[in-house]
């Protein structure tokens, strides 16, 4: 009994010791249960790191951790989101139907600048008639006899009498009669005094010498100014008439100095008046003076402007644009509202379909009638947002960020 005692201390004392003072012996794992453990461990589904990137969303990556210039740690893009990462921002088509996207692809195009000016519409000098009969005469009858009245061609605007034009009809009309040689001589005073040709025609038809003549319009116009009255006496060359065509007239634009240079016979022009609202008016630029106005540093740039309806009348004031070409040639360009411009960098989003966007710097050319020009990193035909592509940009730069903050 005794000696049974004895054992049975000896193992509880035995048992106390392997709890308390062995307890790490005893619980160590062996190697093999180690390596078995650390395979049972999930690996990481996002795969291995492969490179950061912006954290607002620039198109900028490190193959290393680094900060932006704001402190905020670069994203690590791991192994199985490079794909998603690649084709950039994706937005749901319900999302994209209330943000009102639209895109547009970059094209190549000849850009125009508009200048801008004021000008006053003027008659066209060449398109003035002046009637100023080459032999003395008396005024009969005035058919015509008030100013701003307008004619037509072959109207009767007087009839007059002049005792020359009147012998030198009596005269061919013997002479014809008897066969003499003065008949000619009669019609070439007749031709040389301006005689209409259908006077002339009418005597040598067999027609009797007339008491008076008719004084006809030239052309279709406006009575611009009436110097004769009825019953008075003129002497050759004396002005009757001014009579100005108003179908086309000039239109003088004050352009400045700066922008002269850039203006070339040919360019477009489009004249608005605040007496029409709503009308415009196209023309093209006809004559670039070679000289400046000492006082406004300004030159008359003249455009013509057809006038069919005769709605644009002389000092008429207005307003002008002159298309004046930027470049020879076309050149590659995108809707100004496609660029997104921070100042020192310049992004336009690519939309690669199905609700993906991918930003992209572009440096910027000329701008002109609502166009900017594309000098690189675009292509003809890539597609670029042009509406709403400022809320995408928001979108992006708000998910980066707060990929950022949630990123240890």
């Amino acid at each position: 009994m005794r000696t049974s005692s004895i054992l049975l201390a000896t193992a509880a004392l035995a048992v106390g010791l392997g709890s308390g003072y062995g307890y790490a012996h005893f619980n160590t794992p062996a190697p093999e249960i180690v390596q078995e453990a650390s395979a049972a461990t999930p690996a990481d589904p996002r795969g291995k790191i492969l490179y950061y990137r912006n954290p607002m969303g620039l198109p900028d990556t490190s193959p290393v951790p680094k900060k932006d210039n704001m402190g905020m740690d670069y994203i690590p893009v791991y192994q199985n989101e490079a794909a998603e990462a690649d084709d950039g921002l994706k937005i749901s088509t319900a999302k994209l139907q209330k943000l009102g996207v639209k895109s547009e692809p970059a094209s190549l195009r000849e850009m125009a600048r508009d200048i801008r000016a004021v000008g006053i519409i003027d008659t066209d000098e060449r398109r003035i008639s002046v009637i100023a009969p080459r032999f003395e005469g008396y005024v009969e009858s005035l058919p015509v006899n008030e100013t701003g009245r307008a004619v037509k061609a072959g109207e009767v605007l007087a009839r007059v009498y002049s005792p020359a034009v009147a012998l030198a009809e009596q005269e061919y009309a013997l002479a014809r009669k008897s066969g003499s040689d003065l008949a000619d001589d009669a019609l070439g005073r007749l031709r040389n005094w301006g005689v209409p040709p259908g006077e002339i025609a009418r005597l040598k038809a067999g027609g009797k010498p007339s008491h008076d003549l008719a004084i006809t319009a030239p052309g279709n116009g406006v009575i611009l100014e009436k110097a004769v009255l009825d019953g008075m006496r003129f002497s050759p060359g004396q002005t009757l008439y001014r009579i100005a065509d108003l179908s086309s007239v000039w239109l003088f634009a004050e352009v400045f100095e700066q922008d002269l240079r850039r203006i070339r016979v040919g360019d477009a022009a489009t004249a608005t008046f605040a007496a029409m609202p709503g009308k415009t008016f196209t023309g093209t630029v006809s004559f670039v003076p070679p000289t400046l106005e000492a006082a406004t540093r300004t030159a008359k740039v003249r455009i013509e402007l057809p006038n069919p309806e005769g709605a644009l009348r002389p000092s008429l004031y207005g307003s002008v644009e002159i298309a004046s070409p930027v470049g020879q040639a076309a050149v590659l360009t995108v809707p100004d509202s496609a660029v997104l411009d921070t100042g020192t960098r310049q992004t336009v989003l690519i939309d690669r379909g199905e609700g993906r966007f991918e930003p992209r710097a572009v440096k910027l050319g000329a701008r002109a009638d609502g166009y900017i020009e594309i000098t690189e990193g675009l292509s003809e035909g890539d597609a670029v947002v042009t509406r709403a592509n400022f809320l995408i940009d928001a979108e992006s730069n708000l998910r980066a960020a707060l990929q950022a903050f949630e990123t240890p």
